[in-house]
């Protein structure tokens, strides 16, 4: 019986050892996506198909966002029936609709083992370390080649567009931020060398979104915590230290703008309104267009029309979904961000092992909420990733009747 005993608790332990392995290697993949389809859809849909083989359930929370996911992909699917051509259409809403199953399948998982939340953290944190050195390497020169990892002068890493890279950064700086404001003194260095090189990769995708991103991300953990923290000295170190943070990064930045051609880009990216914001066929005009075709066109107008119409995308997750997946979809979208936002809520400050992982989730992805009124975030994997998140969290609660374990 003890060797019975033996046997069945080290296959246990390997088990949960493979599990968290192909959980890491997934995560890990999404921040390499030179071409599509990039290794992550090819492993996501066999890590996926082999977990839901093996058993992993679909709770009643997670059944919720799942019918979501599948409402929102069908608008989206009745919309392709009204276009004229069609062609490469099906494949953007099949694309949804596998990275929406992603966040499902992230929910399911970590209500399985709560564990994988540290698993996840970790894998997204090395993944944007490894592309935001590639990120920097590129954009400096410093390898033959390496200007692969840069796109319109501006860092990219392993991604295919700068304002994409810099905002999937934007979760694991948030975390690291998290620790520098929490960790015992002497481990602080441990997170500080990742977390600058974050934030180097931040800077140098010149992206306006992900510097805004950062910020807001910064300032909403940093009021998290101290409205959190019952201890003065507490708050008094949280607040200390924030105040170094912003004071080395503003350093850091004067730094960096005294660098060859910085400057200049940065002056340029800075402002408010690029050229291609303003005028009637510009971003901000295009959004009064895209409602009134969204108004005439109740069912749709199909997916990447618009940008065919008027040569530039809507640049507004609302705006897109209204017009590549029509009112239903439209109206899936909304209720499933108003669920994932008043769920998490709920849960943001209960004491749990896995409570950190939910704050920085949460903050970041109501960044992303905000950051999609003027960027579209349709196909963002980390976005859904984040969604998985938040759900995982809510179905862990629901599955323990509302109560959580104390730390």
């Amino acid at each position: 019986m003890t060797v019975l005993a033996s046997r069945r608790s080290h296959q246990a332990l390997l088990i949960t050892f493979t599990s968290a392995g192909s959980i890491f290697l997934g995560v890990s993949l999404s921040g390499f996506v030179l071409d599509e389809p990039a290794p992550y859809e090819l492993f996501m849909a066999a890590l996926m198909a082999v977990w839901f083989l093996f058993g992993l359930a679909i709770s009643r929370t997670n059944a919720v966002l799942l019918a979501l996911v599948v409402l929102f992909n069908l608008g989206g699917a009745i919309a392709i029936l009204q276009m004229e051509y069609q062609e490469g259409a099906p494949l953007y809403v099949a694309v949804s609709l596998f990275l929406g199953l992603t966040s499902v399948f992230m929910a399911a998982a970590i209500e399985a083992n709560a564990r994988l939340y540290s698993t996840i953290f970790a894998a997204w944190t090395t993944a944007a370390v490894l592309t935001a050195t590639l990120a920097i390497i590129g954009y400096f020169g410093l390898l033959p080649g390496s200007e692969a990892f840069t796109r319109y002068g501006r860092a990219s890493g392993a991604f295919q567009d700068p304002n994409v890279f810099g905002p999937f950064l934007v979760l694991p700086a948030t975390f690291l931020l998290y620790r520098i404001y929490t960790a015992p003194l002497s481990r602080i260095l441990v997170y500080l060398v990742p977390f600058l090189i974050l934030l180097a990769g931040i800077f140098l995708s010149f992206s306006r979104g992900a510097w805004g991103l950062f910020l807001i991300c910064g300032l909403l953990l940093t009021t998290a915590l101290l409205a959190q923290s019952a201890r003065g000295s507490t708050k008094l170190r949280i607040i200390v230290l924030c105040i170094l943070a912003f004071a080395g990064m503003a350093l850091a930045l004067l730094v960096m703008l005294q660098l060859p051609g910085v400057s200049e880009l940065f002056s340029a990216r800075a402002q408010l309104a690029q050229e291609y914001d303003t005028g009637r066929f510009g971003r901000f005009g295009r959004y009064g267009i895209g409602l009134d075709m969204a108004i005439q066109n109740p069912l749709g107008i199909g997916p990447l029309v618009f940008g065919q119409l008027l040569g530039e995308d809507t640049h507004n997750i609302w705006l897109k979904a209204l017009l590549d997946y029509g009112w239903l979809g439209f109206a899936a979208y909304v209720l499933l961000i108003v669920l994932t936002l008043a769920g998490g809520a709920k849960l943001l400050f209960r004491l749990t092992d896995w409570q950190p992982y939910l704050l920085t989730a949460y903050i970041v992805l109501l960044g992303h909420v905000l950051l999609g009124t003027i960027i579209d975030t349709d196909h963002w994997r980390h976005f859904y990733l984040l969604i998985g998140l938040v759900w995982g969290a809510m179905a862990l609660a629901a599955k323990s009747g509302g109560l959580t374990n104390s730390r």
